[in-house]
């Protein structure tokens, strides 16, 4: 019987032996050295706001990796030694294998602070982190103050989770805007007023330059490129992650930041994949980035190199771009490429509609000479995918999409709606005068 060896229990490997097991007979071993079992790491904020138990961001009980025929290993790879097809799990233990994937995931980035590595200086991203947040910050009267290094999805995350128990929170962004690496100036600058609202300390364009211990060696303040020294219990490192593959380094895997793979998901080795976090494009997917530490990426990627470790090479293909977020309690969505305004490129034109009381902005992206539609942001507003993945595919213009933005809607029937402000503020920019209708869906396909 083959035998079919994963590291990593995230989305991407977990997601892989599912579909491996749906198609084939062979023997499948997930090894992990995090967790048992497999669990939702965007989840992990809830348990510390309470929300849920740990237990409960397990998406499957503990039952059914037995009855699935999927072996679970508690353990870490040292070493992957590809000529004997073997691997050694904590420099003792050796397992044979016929195929390896790898979706070993991400690990936080690190920048070499002074002080990075105190007592009370964490990430957010594994279980471990979590349950080391519980001693860290179990309250106010243990963690009077936190300060989170880093503007992006885990940093906001991390200042939620603490301002649900009353700690205050100064939270150091680098650039002019919260995210407006990846966020137009509207969209971002929406989001400094939110997280202000929110009582969090924003500091923007502010570095960490030093945290400083106490006498007893844990963290008790950080020293900012502006010279502000601000005393603090918590210091939350959250800027950004890396490919988790130094265990690597002398494998003969090809490596760039992460394990590059072609659009096969193969590594240079033979019957070695990588999938997730860890994976690294040869070439990048169109205006993709090579390595895409999104969920709903490495879920794909593991459905798709399933089919290729039963029989049916398949090349990943990934479609249109999507992700979503919560920034607080804005939800966020975006489709197809909405540039930042640093990095908008040159035949790319920007609509940005905002409510005038409510944190509710959408902004669309589009060709500036052919109107093409390109992609679309929205925070407050729900919208289908499955429409503006059709207008993407039909390369509908964004008249179209304004026309017909209704149809796109997703919240709830109680709720208000946008579509004829959104409208009106086109037609008084670009001197249109389109009105917004929603087709009858039900007519055109009884009709079809």
């Amino acid at each position: 019987m083959e035998n079919i060896v994963i590291i990593g229990n995230g989305v991407s490997g977990v997601t892989a032996a599912r579909h491996i097991r749906k198609n084939s007979n062979k023997r499948i071993i997930i090894i992990s050295a995090e967790t048992d079992h497999f669990f939702s790491r965007t989840a992990l904020m809830y348990v510390y706001m309470g929300h849920m138990k740990f237990e409960h961001i397990k998406p499957y009980e503990d039952w059914f990796w037995e009855k699935n025929k999927i072996e679970l290993l508690r353990g870490y790879v040292s070493k992957v030694d590809h000529e004997k097809k073997e691997l050694q799990i904590e420099d003792a233990r050796i397992l044979k294998y016929d195929k390896l994937i790898l979706a070993t995931g991400s690990k936080p980035n690190k920048f070499g602070w002074s002080g990075q590595d105190l007592h009370g200086v964490q990430g957010l991203y594994s279980k471990q982190d979590l349950d080391l947040l519980e001693i860290n910050a179990p309250n106010k009267e243990v963690c009077k103050r936190a300060v989170i290094v880093g503007g992006g999805l885990i940093g906001i995350e991390l200042a939620e989770m603490l301002r649900s128990r009353d700690i205050p929170v100064t939270f150091l962004v680098r650039e002019k805007n919260f995210w407006d690496g990846v966020l137009p100036d509207g969209d971002s600058k929406m989001l400094n007023e939110h997280i202000l609202d929110h009582h969090i300390d924003l500091h923007l364009e502010t570095n960490l330059n030093e945290i400083l211990a106490d006498e007893s060696g844990r963290v008790k303040a950080v020293i900012t490129d502006k010279d502000e020294t601000i005393e603090c219990q918590l210091v939350g490192l959250t800027p950004g992650v890396s490919p988790n593959v130094s265990f690597l380094n002398d494998s003969g895997i090809e490596l760039g930041r992460g394990i590059k793979v072609n659009r096969f998901l193969e590594t240079n080795i033979k019957d070695i994949y990588a999938i997730g976090d860890c994976a690294e494009q040869q070439e990048p997917i169109g205006n993709r980035r090579p390595i895409e530490a999104v969920w709903y990426t490495g879920r794909m990627m593991g459905e798709t190199v399933a089919q290729t470790i039963c029989g049916n090479r398949t090349e990943y293909k990934p479609g249109h771009w999507f992700n979503s977020a919560k920034f607080l309690d804005i939800e966020y969505q975006t489709y197809g490429w909405v540039f930042s305004t640093n990095g908008r490129k040159e035949y790319e034109e920007h609509f940005h509609w905002r409510h005038s009381t409510e944190k509710i902005c959408l902004t669309i992206s589009f060709q500036k000479e052919t109107k093409k539609f390109l992609g679309l942001n929205t925070f407050g507003i729900r919208l289908r995918h499955e429409i503006l993945d059709k207008w993407l595919n039909e390369g509908r213009d964004v008249m179209h999409v304004i026309k017909y933005l209704k149809d796109a809607n997703f919240d709830p029937e109680f709720y208000l709606d946008y579509e004829n402000e959104i409208a009106a503020k086109f037609n008084l920019e670009f001197g249109t005068d389109i009105k917004p209708e929603k087709k009858n869906w039900k007519r055109i396909f009884a009709i079809g």
